[in-house]
C-alpha cells in the first residue's frame, strides 16, 4: 500500500504515546548540518540568547528563515531542532536553532531564569532579523516553545509585521496549569523526574553563577514541576504562585489574536499535553490556524513508519508549511 501525502502513520512498533515520546527523543540520528554560526541576540538590557545560524550561500535575504525554538529543558542541539534545521537546509532555506534563557550552556548570558511566558524574547529575535533585512521570516516550536511563539504571534495580532509569514507549533504547551497536573499522573513519573531533575541541576548553577541573586538552600524538597514553579518560578518573576504564572502564561489566552497562519500539530495520545486541551481552548475557531491532531504521536514524537525525510514527520510538515507560505 503507498503512502498517503501528509497523513501520519506510526511506525508499527510505536502506537502508544509513550513509545512514540521516547523513541523520538532518544533515537540516535544523523544530520549533514554544519557545526553552524553561533549568533547572540539581545533581548533585554541584561539578557542574550544564542542562536545557531544556518544560511544558505551568500545569506540572500529573500530565502525564508525559519527560527526554531525547543522545549522545557531542551537546546539547540536537541534532536528535533537538528532535523527541522537539516530539511530546511535541504529545502534552501535559512534557519536558526534557538536557545532559551540559560539553555546550552548559557547560563552566563542571562541574571534572569527562563519561563514559558517570555513571549517578548523571541519579538525581539523576529525584530532583530527584520531589521536585518530578511524578507520572510518563520517561527517553529515544539511544547513549551509552541507556546512561547505561538503566544508571540497572538500578542502581535495585527499589529504583526508583514516579514512574519508563518508560525508552526508541535504539541504546544498552551495550557500550563492542565500540563502540569497531566505530569502528576503515576504513568508520567519518568517524564516528571526527568524535568524537575534538568529544572534543579539547572537552578543550581545559576545559584554557583549568581550567589546574590538565588538562594542556594532553604527549599523543601521539590519532586514536581508545579513545585518548582510554586517555589521558584512564580516568586522569581512576581507571581504569587504557580497557578498564576500559568494563568498568564499560557498561549491559550490570545491564540484567538493570531493573524498570521499557524500550523498547528498534535497528537491525540500526548501523554502531558492533554488533548482536551486544545479543543477548550477552541484553537480550531480561528480561520488563521491549520489545526492537525492524529490518533498516534506522543509528545512530540510522530515517528513514522516510513524511511528517509518522513520518518520524522512533524519536521516534514513544518518545513512543507514553510514552502507553501513562503510562495
Amino acid at each position: 500500500m503507498g503512502r498517503e501525502s501528509g497523513k501520519f502513520e506510526p511506525h508499527r512498533w510505536l502506537k502508544s504515546g509513550h513509545a512514540q515520546t521516547i523513541a523520538a527523543a532518544f533515537a540516535p540520528r544523523a544530520f549533514a548540518l554544519s557545526a553552524g554560526e553561533e549568533r547572540l541576540f539581545r533581548v533585554e538590557t541584561e539578557t542574550q540568547l544564542k542562536g545557531i545560524c544556518h544560511w544558505q550561500e551568500g545569506k540572500r535575504h529573500d530565502l525564508p528563515v525559519i527560527v526554531i525554538v525547543h522545549g522545557l529543558e531542551g537546546s539547540s542541539d536537541s534532536n528535533y531542532m537538528r532535523g527541522i534545521a537539516d530539511k530546511a537546509l535541504a529545502k534552501g532555506f535559512h534557519s536558526v536553532r534557538m536557545n532559551q534563557r540559560n539553555c546550552g550552556g548559557t547560563e552566563r548570558l542571562t541574571p534572569t531564569l527562563y519561563n514559558s511566558g517570555l513571549s517578548g524574547d523571541y519579538h525581539a529575535v523576529l525584530m532583530e532579523l527584520v531589521r536585518e533585512g530578511f524578507e520572510r521570516i518563520f517561527f517553529a516550536g515544539y511544547s513549551m516553545g509552541g507556546n512561547l511563539v505561538t503566544k508571540m504571534a497572538g500578542e502581535l495580532g495585527e499589529g504583526a509585521p508583514k516579514q512574519l509569514r508563518g508560525v508552526a507549533v508541535v504539541c504546544p504547551a498552551l495550557d500550563l496549569s492542565a500540563c502540569a497536573d497531566a505530569l502528576e499522573k503515576s504513568e508520567n513519573r519518568l517524564y516528571q523526574w526527568h524535568f524537575v531533575r534538568g529544572l534543579m541541576a539547572r537552578y543550581r548553577r545559576k545559584a554557583e553563577l549568581f550567589p546574590n541573586k538565588y538562594a542556594r538552600n532553604g527549599f523543601e524538597p521539590i519532586r514536581t514541576v508545579r513545585e518548582f514553579d510554586d517555589r521558584i518560578t512564580a516568586p522569581y518573576f512576581g507571581y504569587k504562585d504557580a497557578e498564576e504564572y500559568y494563568r498568564s502564561a499560557g498561549a491559550k489566552n490570545v491564540i484567538a489574536k493570531v493573524r498570521v497562519p499557524l500550523l498547528l500539530l498534535t497528537a491525540q495520545d500526548d501523554p502531558f499535553v492533554p488533548y482536551e486541551t486544545l479543543l477548550r481552548a477552541r484553537v480550531n475557531e480561528n480561520p488563521y490556524v491549520r489545526f492537525v491532531a492524529t490518533e498516534y504521536g506522543g509528545h512530540c514524537g510522530f515517528v513514522s513508519r516510513w524511511s528517509g525525510a518522513e520518518r520524522f514527520w512533524a519536521e516534514e510538515r513544518i518545513v512543507e508549511f514553510v514552502e507553501e507560505e513562503a510562495r
